[in-house]
């Protein structure tokens, strides 16, 4: 999967690159991730990409003609799915996730990172496919939700996670919360691990799991219960209140 990201801070991609998960699949040619200096398509000799805005008001924004002239130059002939990062956005969620995995092994991804006030309105009209928020709240600029939304598609790319089971697994991909883990030792501060995940008998370690993860959501994110893809046995579970809850210290 290719991704193309435009930004005036290239440089905070770097760490981000070349650790965990994603700097593996970049090193493994599984994913390929392209930075563009928006600054770079500015024509003006101090490189510039922002103007006071009209009707006033505090704040830069950023100026049209830079951002459209990068969006056309990376694209060229191909025509990736073009997603500006802002917080009016979409909201990210699991299947947005999944949605753009697909389009980024069909067409590949172009991630747009504004900052200052925003991004003349006439960027979006042009050259933007999508808008795209990580949340409501308000960050200095595109790069950090760029990183989460690059983090979250790749872990969707075939053979980024060694274990691909533990994708479909993931909190939210059928509307719940992941159930509790624990490893050694098994006790830690008074509390045992509970003991039917040292039994052996899977059944009913996967029956466990199924009952804590419809307990986790209805304690934690009752809203996501309403979309859930539930089975019979967590129907039942939810039904009758159950779900073991986690162990508390005394």
């Amino acid at each position: 999967m290719r991704i193309d990201v435009i930004t005036i801070f290239p440089e905070l991609f770097a760490p981000f690159l070349a650790t965990s998960l994603v700097g593996r699949a970049v090193e493994r040619g599984l994913l390929a991730v392209e930075l563009h200096d928006l600054r770079s398509f500015s024509e003006d000799r101090h490189r510039s990409v922002d103007d006071e805005p009209y009707g006033g008001g505090g704040g830069m924004v950023m100026a049209a003609p830079p951002w459209i002239r990068a969006v056309r130059a990376v694209c060229g002939e191909r025509r990736p799915w073009r997603v500006l990062l802002s917080p009016q956005g979409r909201r990210l969620s699991d299947a947005k996730v999944r949605e753009l995995a697909l389009l980024g092994e069909e067409r590949g991804l172009l991630l747009l990172c504004g900052r200052y006030e925003g991004i003349d309105e006439r960027v979006i009209t042009t050259v933007v496919d999508e808008e795209v928020s990580i949340g409501d709240y308000v960050l200095s600029g595109g790069e950090l939700p760029a990183m989460v939304v690059i983090e979250a598609v790749s872990r969707q790319v075939p053979g980024v996670v060694g274990f691909a089971g533990s994708v479909e697994q993931d909190s939210f991909r059928r509307g719940l919360l992941d159930h509790p883990h624990y490893t050694r030792p098994p006790v830690v501060e008074g509390l045992a691990v509970p003991e039917v995940l040292t039994s052996g008998d899977h059944a009913a370690i996967e029956r466990w799991r199924e009952r804590q993860a419809v307990g986790a959501t209805r304690a934690k994110r009752p809203d996501l219960l309403e979309g859930a893809e539930l089975t019979g046995d967590e129907r039942r579970a939810l039904g009758e209140g159950r779900g073991d809850r986690r162990p508390r210290h005394p």
